[in-house]
């Protein structure tokens, strides 16, 4: 039976992991020994570099991405390894972020990936057979196993079983035995907080003999003796089982060791993610797999808002999708939660299914804590908490404390549904973006004001441009009361620019002698409806390695006399636009150079699936892409290299509605994709300009 707590518990545990891979990250590269860890950080009890916004880490694609297979594959039958395989293919840009791209034969991912891309089914793709047994037992088995757990609450063998199926696409013997390990650990841990019976549920699922179950034992058994100073078992480790002695780039079993070792010496949450990065190796994905379990374990209250404050219920990713890539996380605990829902038989309860709307913003606050990602612009007057006194709906709201405002005195309170390449330090494994609300759409939020002194203040919604950084508002609103009342607005049209903050200004309404103090609310925060936008490729800019707000897979892409010009050996492709938009319509230009097939496409939902329209060969045609090129409409079109068309693509149901410059030449109607992205492609040999991109959803 599903926990009680079960939504809260994951909540807890999916920020536990992200907390341990942002704490452990900074210290990851083999360069930072323990010892140089404690030399220049000391007894770790914060996060030892800042982030303006933490850039995607593989240990988060990997949870995230991989998961997807539960929903993508065949619901009539059970999972298979090649479930979570056709996962890797489709949502992986190839050669850029979601893992470590080292090489063949060097990283275990980028191995099994190629060997997957040649045809070598799962599980033969991460076999030893196929790599050899080093190469099969490094760390990333269970790096990427988090949310098998999460799926399954106090099911420690089919948490295990899965997580094992998973595993097995890139990884085997040790590899997979770390895997069933992690994830029966996070399945135990929603019933118990002992660390001894978490770890006890972990050794029930892998083989007794195996290396993995030793080192396990060797931690617990040196515990037993010194139960006190982590120190003394690291060097134990170190001297027994580390890297000298179980070769290649990452392998598992020292690291093994170390998610033990930080558990059982750690026992709360804080502690735990802190000796698992002061103990190096593989800092981040250690404190990542402990982040999760101790989570879990413990639930939200033990966690230091040291620790939480700074991620800020956002994630960003670096997968094929780049609305995926902005994960809001109370959101996401909810879609794992009906998964998981789902997978045991139980009827999820009516709250849960309310709350969760996919496809959409909606930002309720009820999870304890929940911010949603929103921030101020002004730090020095304003301050966001969450609420859990305060509600217009439910239990929580967002609470924006306002401190001693005058007239004159401003501070933006906002929402990021777009991202740039100056939102961040580093380009670690190189997130690309697509914004999560567009021109046409509705926001809408309630609120509400306590004002402790002062005598009224003024709101104004706005949305700023990511391409002029200007703010756009919409009209003041004057705040005198305490009443919930709606703040209403449609997205105006930017002129082919991309907006990246949603919100409200905040302006100070009372003289310096009479200072503004109290309290905004915001509750039930929405971005909805149909959209109808233009991405105009003068205003967009080249970073990131793709376009915005393009993610590219394949080719080589730049912007030049207002096109983008893209060529590619034998596939490149740009998607944007929300990934689970229905009915479209989409309308570009396309000027094709050299090459015989040219596409605007629609409903792409990665590598492997999506519809395109365009010119194939002699002609022009409609074609799925379903793991394979399937034409599904053709006619003979004498079109020409060198002319600029505009080609316009729309699915409505199943019907899909191909026209070249205004004329309508193909129609044909297929029930495969019901949702996805939209862009451009080429699937052969050659070069392409692409030009603005109208798109219209319905």
């Amino acid at each position: 039976m599903i926990p009680e707590n079960y939504l809260e518990k994951t909540y807890a545990g999916f920020l536990g992991m992200n907390i341990g891979i942002r704490l452990g990250a900074p210290v990851e590269p083999t360069a930072w020994t323990s010892d140089r860890i404690e030399r220049f950080y000391g007894d770790i009890v914060d996060y030892v570099k800042p982030f303006k916004n933490f850039a995607a880490d593989d240990d988060v694609n990997g949870p995230v991405y991989f998961l997807r297979a539960l929903r993508d594959r065949d619901q009539k039958r059970a999972l298979t390894p090649q479930d979570v395989a056709d996962a890797w293919l489709n949502y992986t840009r190839e050669n850029v972020g979601m893992f470590w791209w080292g090489g063949y034969g060097v990283s275990t991912e980028h191995t099994a990936y190629l060997n997957l891309k040649r045809g070598v089914k799962a599980p033969l793709s991460g076999s030893a057979s196929t790599n050899g047994r080093v190469m099969s037992e490094q760390i990333g088995g269970q790096i990427f196993i988090d949310t098998w757990g999460l799926v399954f609450p106090n099911q420690i063998e089919k948490a295990a079983e899965f997580a094992s199926i998973a595993a097995s696409v890139s990884h085997d013997f040790n590899g997979i035995y770390g895997a069933a390990f992690i994830a029966a650990c996070i399945s135990k841990a929603y019933v118990t907080s002992d660390v001894h019976e978490i770890i006890k549920a972990g050794l029930s699922q892998i083989p007794e003999d195996s290396t993995y179950a030793q080192v396990v034992n060797a931690v617990i058994q040196f515990h037993n003796v010194h139960p006190e100073n982590f120190r003394l078992c690291l060097k134990f480790l170190q001297e027994n089982w580390g890297y000298d002695k179980y070769t290649g780039v990452c392998h598992i079993i020292p690291n093994a060791g170390v998610c033990v070792l930080s558990m059982l010496y750690g026992k709360t949450f804080d502690r735990t993610v802190e000796i698992a990065t002061m103990c190096g190796w593989d800092t981040d994905c250690n404190a990542g797999n402990v982040g999760t379990i101790l989570g879990v374990a413990g639930g939200l209250d033990p966690m230091g808002m040291h620790y939480r404050k700074p991620i800020n219920d956002a994630v960003v990713l670096s997968g094929i999708s780049g609305y995926l890539n902005i994960l809001d996380i109370p959101t996401y605990v909810k879609e794992i939660a009906l998964i998981g829902y789902e997978q045991s038989g139980e009827k999820a309860p009516e709250a849960l299914l309310e709350s969760y709307r996919e496809g959409e913003i909606y930002f309720d606050f009820e999870l304890s804590g929940a911010t949603h990602n929103f921030r101020v612009s002004n730090p020095t007057f304003c301050s966001i908490r969450h609420s859990d006194v305060v509600a217009y709906k439910g239990k929580g709201s967002l609470e924006i404390l306002f401190d001693r405002m005058s007239r004159g005195q401003s501070s933006k309170i906002y929402y990021k549904p777009f991202y740039r390449r100056s939102d961040f330090d580093d380009e670690r494994y190189m997130p690309v973006f697509s914004p999560t609300a567009y021109t046409g759409q509705t926001v809408s939020m309630m609120v509400s004001l306590k004002q402790f002194g002062g005598e009224s203040v003024i709101i104004n919604p706005y949305v700023r441009n990511t391409e002029t950084k200007v703010d756009i508002l919409l009209g003041g609103i004057v705040l005198k009361d305490a009443l919930w009342q709606e703040v209403k607005f449609v997205i105006p049209d930017l002129g082919g620019a991309m907006l990246d903050e949603i919100g409200l200004l905040f302006e100070a309404n009372s003289p310096a002698k009479n200072k503004d103090f109290g309290c905004l609310y915001i509750d039930e925060f929405s971005v909805s409806g149909k959209a109808h936008y233009t991405i105009d490729i003068s205003k967009q800019s080249e970073e990131l390695a793709s376009i915005t707000p393009f993610a590219h897979n394949h080719g080589a892409w730049q912007i030049e006399d207002g096109l983008m010009e893209a060529m590619c050996l034998d596939h490149a492709e740009a998607m944007t636009g929300n990934y689970y938009a229905q009915d479209v319509c989409v309308k570009g230009s396309v000027k094709p150079h050299t090459g015989q097939m040219h596409f605007i496409s629609l409903r792409v939902q990665g590598a492997l699936k999506g519809y395109y329209a365009g010119f194939y060969k002699d002609g022009i045609a409609i074609l799925k892409h379903n793991h394979e090129l399937e034409v599904l409409a053709y006619m003979d079109y004498a079109w020409q290299f060198e002319k600029q068309y505009t080609l316009e693509f729309s699915a409505i149901g199943d019907q899909l509605v191909f026209k070249v410059d205004g004329k309508e030449k193909l129609i044909c109607a297929d029930q495969a994709l019901k949702y996805g992205m939209v862009g451009y492609a080429l699937y052969e040999c050659g070069r392409c300009g692409f030009g603005d991109l109208e798109v219209e959803t319905f």
